[in-house]
């Protein structure tokens, strides 16, 4: 919640935030860090249906986007390890994320050279490219984020960076699709493959953050390992890659556990389920508006336009929640709203047996899907900032994002299998119930934040 001296700025003060150039390179990097998204997710999903890839082949693409999920695995590496040629050129983080858009316009240009029905492994293996350099690229934005600006500004770079990522993704979903039915998927994957120079411009406009110095970090790593230890650990004397490994790898997650103590299973849980019923009918959805008989330009003006803004609405509408009932109260309503919105997707798939149903149909469930998405989503992300120190932003962090989308990516792998054996409507009754343990424990997150007492963090 803003503190006391930030309500009392001007409307026009606090508008002016955005005019800085922080604020800007950061939500032209928001737009690079959301456009490879949806081509190696559901965008891609449509391409591979309207050629005639198998349901349950297209399922197996969802594990593409594992990569995401155990992006904790390089973090660390991500976080300390010097690029030839580009750090010296761009700094530590901008050198990362340079070349991590280097590698997604590679594998999207690669894509686009590419027949699915012909060279469907060969598509796997860009997609998996694409995916790698996007989560590379992802973990040193969010430490680039994070170092850019105080504490006071870092709500402005969340908006300029959540509204160049949500435009990314309507120019990667509409977008690609409205130049799919117009002049194919190749055209439409090499033009994407080019709008990621948009990021690349932004990462070399940037300025790169000062940085901790390494005595200074040692110190602080050292400071750690001798706390949770309870005697002195002698970081100093150890060698160069015991003291990478400690500081790097094992400092974030000692720091997590001391503050959370046995609670911290209980917390990593809820972060792992919370959002499993959300991406395991994700992949399924644009395959499931085509089966239907929709074409792909009504797809595109209603799922994606459409429901670009209802997101956009959502989110918004989350951040006053936020405001006057704090965290929990928004998650739970989030989460609810998820899984009760997949079984509007089954009365949907019912109503289609016969045929088409009416378009304003697939406006409604789209604008509920879409609504309930941004509340859940902006709740999430409050709550996971709220998770995260600052000493070891970045490391943590990319922990919990990899933890909230490995149990879900790994779950939606198997649903084109069960669409196949079972039909969408008992799919999205699946998927509905996969929301119920997140809103238990959201419950039980309140219980323990009514149980603490004044001013301890939940």
């Amino acid at each position: 919640m803003p503190s006391p001296s930030h309500r009392s700025l001007s409307w026009g003060e606090a508008l002016q935030v955005y005019t800085r150039k922080p604020v800007l390179v950061i939500s032209l990097l928001g737009f690079s860090a959301g456009l490879p998204f949806l081509l190696v997710f559901s965008t891609l999903t449509a391409w591979l249906r309207d050629e005639g890839v198998a349901r349950t082949a297209i399922g197996f693409f969802a594990w593409v986007g594992l990569t995401h999920s155990l992006e904790v695995l390089w973090a660390p590496v991500v976080d300390r390890l010097r690029l030839p040629l580009l750090t010296a050129l761009l700094g530590q983080r901008r050198g990362w994320i340079f070349l991590g858009q280097a590698g997604i316009a590679t594998g999207l240009a690669l894509m686009s050279r590419l027949d699915p029905t012909a060279s469907l492994v060969p598509v796997a293996a860009a997609a998996v490219l694409v995916a790698f350099s996007s989560s590379t690229q992802d973990v040193a934005l969010d430490a680039f984020r994070i170092e850019s600006a105080p504490d006071e500004e870092q709500g402005a770079l969340s908006a300029g960076y959540i509204f160049g990522y949500r435009v990314a993704l309507l120019v990667a979903g509409a977008g690609a699709l409205y130049l799919a039915d117009a002049s194919g998927w190749s055209v439409a994957y090499l033009a994407m493959a080019a709008l990621v120079g948009v990021g690349m411009l932004a990462t070399c406009w940037g300025d790169e953050p000062v940085h901790r110095g390494a005595a200074e970090q040692q110190r602080m790593d050292a400071a750690m390992v001798d706390q949770v230890m309870g005697r002195p650990m002698h970081l100093a004397q150890r060698s160069f890659w015991q003291r990478q490994l400690l500081g790097a790898v094992v400092c974030p997650f000692l720091e997590f556990l001391q503050r959370y103590g046995r609670f911290a299973i209980v917390v990593l849980v809820f972060v792992a389920v919370f959002r499993l019923s959300d991406i395991a009918m994700g992949v399924m959805a644009n395959p499931f508006y085509l089966d239907l008989g929709y074409s792909k330009s009504e797809i595109a003006s209603i799922a994606k336009l459409f429901g670009f803004f209802m997101t956009i609405a959502g989110s918004a509408l989350c951040g006053v929640l936020v405001l006057r009932f704090g965290i929990l109260r928004p998650l739970l309503l989030g989460a609810v709203l998820v899984a009760g919105t997949n079984l509007l997707f089954s009365l949907l798939a019912l109503q289609g047996a016969a045929g088409a149903p009416p378009i304003v149909w697939l406006a409604v469930v789209i604008s509920a899907d879409n609504l309930s998405g941004g509340i859940a989503a902006t709740a999430f992300v409050a709550y996971l900032s709220s998770l995260t120190h600052r000493s070891y932003t970045a490391t943590q962090y990319a922990l919990f994002s990899s933890l909230m989308t490995l149990p879900g990516k790994f779950l939606s792998g198997f649903s084109g299998w069960l669409v196949d054996t079972s039909g969408y409507p008992l799919f999205f009754v699946v998927a509905a119930g996969l929301g119920v343990p997140a809103i238990a424990l959201v419950v039980l997150l309140q219980a323990r934040e009514a149980r603490a007492p004044a001013g301890e963090a939940s």
